[in-house]
């Protein structure tokens, strides 16, 4: 038998004369004191880890971070000459503390190893940039698997592992914390004319990883966000003579982008500034994507 009962839609009691006096006070004219914004974006008494951090975009976005009142960076990085130098400059530039650990991404043991270090040494972790990634320019038809593979166990896998030997301190902190994934353009579309299927896959794993996370984490108070840059004035960008020029012409700003402007997006996502903003990626590409 069936019940042709019909489903009413339940409707919200009006509100109240308290209510509505309540609400009209809730709207009273602002204070005339000055607030400070620009506090917001302080990380005073925050330890952060950057992966990548020892040269390009992950010692600026270190840099950054150091600028605004981190308590300590760590960096981590597979190149121990550099690591220590950006550990040290950062130190002697900033007066933070400072750590470098040599660390292959891909190194679960490594990494939860390294982890549980810094929480040592340091008390706590608040802040995780996941800057380390590498890219391949290979016809996809002639693309090694294990070449393949390495991209993206660094750029996607790589993240994951840092980013939850990370997290599992940061529940038990109680306190939450942020997480910047460094995501890309190709994240977004197809680079054209270099072959980079992997890099490209690897990037858009990045971005709904991040986003999956986010979801995830909140509970804990965990923010999970990533920047997307374009094609930006690197050293290595510029080796590419042939590209290089085409990928200039085809940003609408005319030029590629320079590595600190970057920096200025991790501090906002990695401090209370973003306090409400978690699951979102920032594209910063001079335009590119819009065309």
């Amino acid at each position: 038998m069936t019940d042709n009962t019909a489903k009413r839609a339940v409707v919200p009691p009006a509100p109240t004369a308290q209510d509505l006096a309540d609400a009209a006070a809730s709207q009273a004219e602002p204070s005339t004191q000055p607030k400070n914004f620009m506090s917001l974006f302080r990380l005073d008494g925050k330890v952060g880890v950057v992966t990548g951090g020892a040269r390009g975009l992950g010692y600026s976005m270190a840099e950054g971070l150091c600028s605004v009142g981190l308590e300590a960076i760590i960096i981590l990085d597979v190149s121990t000459e550099l690591g220590l130098d950006a550990a040290k400059r950062l130190h002697e530039t900033y007066k933070v503390k400072s750590q470098f650990y040599k660390t292959d991404v891909r190194d679960e043991v490594s990494v939860n190893e390294i982890m549980n270090q810094i929480a040592a040494d340091f008390g706590h972790i608040d802040i995780v940039v996941n800057s380390a990634g590498v890219a391949d320019l290979v016809h996809a038809e002639e693309y090694p698997l294990e070449k393949f593979r390495r991209v993206i166990d660094i750029n996607l896998n790589g993240s994951f592992i840092v980013t939850q030997a990370a997290s599992r301190h940061m529940i038990s902190q109680g306190t939450g914390g942020s997480i910047v994934f460094i995501a890309s353009m190709s994240g977004h579309i197809v680079n054209w004319p270099q072959p980079q299927s992997a890099y490209n896959a690897s990037k858009a794993g990045v971005r709904h990883l991040m986003k999956s996370l986010a979801a995830e984490w909140a509970v804990h108070k965990i923010r999970c966000n990533s920047i997307s840059p374009g094609y930006m004035d690197t050293a290595l960008n510029r080796a590419y003579k042939g590209l290089f020029n085409e990928w200039k012409e085809r940003t609408p700003m005319g030029r590629l982008g320079d590595v600190d402007e970057l920096t200025a997006a991790c501090i906002y996502l990695a401090s209370d500034a973003s306090s409400f903003c978690t699951g979102t990626d920032m594209l910063i590409d001079g335009g590119y994507t819009i065309i």
